[in-house]
């Protein structure tokens, strides 16, 4: 347990090659009284820094304000700034699924986890999955989930996530959109302590179809579901039109908004806070957040790196965690 009486979280180590050590360090520093550490090679980290082994993670109490405390796993090779390779991508895997095991069984509170580089995990270690978040689903037993972004002032929820654009109107089925908001809506009710969560559903098209003049989603699918769930109790709004969701007026209406596609959520997210937000895995046995960026290759070891993201994904960490232990 911590000096706060509070098991740490575990922060995964993510792509060597990129900023994910850097902004560890800086984050321990930004955060000297949350509990958390870095589950990585310790040669990888940045020189210089200051950081102290652990056997467990109860030990993180015994180490020092501002010092890193490190959870050893070694990697194959070494790292070097943005260059990836393959021979530690095995490592990162590991790296995930040890962390996913700390928390599942007890000896850590969360998992934040820092980012991969997919291409590099499939290249050097045959991954299988399409990121984080389907990797992590398999190890909680293929687990139902969906990916929230969240910041202070915006939640949102793409129903659709990285395919192609002309995908989208096949892959957005019925059956997908209502799992996407039935694991939203238990999503914060447990973990955001919001009994009775509003939602704002966008619409497929521009205007929402604007009356089949547009697209006829909304119609024959869209609408129909939303009345559904509905009459089942659930606080629902739309079909929306995307342009009109995200003034401040409209944000205040609802608790988090479901989007049909990736940049119709991560558009306005972005916008309104690029390096405060948050990715959350929202439907797994346990808290997962992770910073809403990726490896950084291009500015990896040069001082560059802004760690407000990760430093709002252990924040977030925790305070899911409170609102988890509150509901149990």
């Amino acid at each position: 347990m911590s000096a706060a009486g509070q098991r740490p979280i575990a922060l995964t180590c993510g792509e060597p090659a990129g900023i994910g050590a850097e902004i560890a360090v800086l984050a321990r520093l930004a955060l000297p009284d949350l509990p958390f550490f870095w589950l990585g090679d310790p040669r990888h980290l940045p020189k210089a820094t200051g950081f102290a082994e652990i056997a467990a993670p109860d030990q993180v109490a015994l180490v020092p304000k501002g010092v890193l405390p490190v959870l050893a796993h070694p990697f194959a090779g070494q790292a070097i700034a943005g260059h990836p390779d393959p021979a530690n991508a095995q490592g990162v895997i590991d790296v995930i699924a040890r962390a996913v095991d700390l928390v599942q069984t007890g000896q850590a509170l969360a998992l934040c986890t820092l980012p991969i580089h997919k291409k590099a995990l499939q290249e050097g270690a045959g991954f299988a999955f399409p990121g984080h978040t389907e990797y992590l689903a398999h190890l909680a037993g293929g687990a139902s989930v969906v990916m929230m972004l969240a910041c202070e002032t915006l939640r949102v929820v793409p129903a659709t996530i990285h395919i192609p654009l002309a995908q989208v109107p096949a892959t957005l089925t019925p059956a997908l959109l209502e799992q996407v908001i039935r694991v939203t809506v238990r999503g914060l009710q447990r973990d955001f302590a919001l009994p009775h969560p509003r939602l704002a559903i966008a619409g497929l098209n521009p205007h929402a179809g604007e009356g089949g003049a547009m697209g006829g989603e909304e119609i024959a699918m869209i609408a129909p579901l939303i009345a559904r769930l509905r009459a089942e109790g659930f606080d629902l709004r739309g079909p929306l039109s995307a342009d009109t969701m995200f003034h401040p007026r409209a944000r205040a209406t609802y608790d988090a908004a479901i989007c049909m596609y990736h940049d119709q959520a991560l558009i306005p997210i972005k916008t309104l806070d690029f390096d405060g937000g948050v990715n959350v895995t929202l439907g797994l046995p346990f808290i997962r957040t992770s910073p809403d960026h990726g490896t950084g290759f291009d500015i990896a070891g040069k001082g560059l790196a802004v760690p407000d993201s990760t430093i709002a994904a252990l924040r977030l960490a925790a305070k899911m965690a409170a609102a988890r232990a509150e509901a149990a």
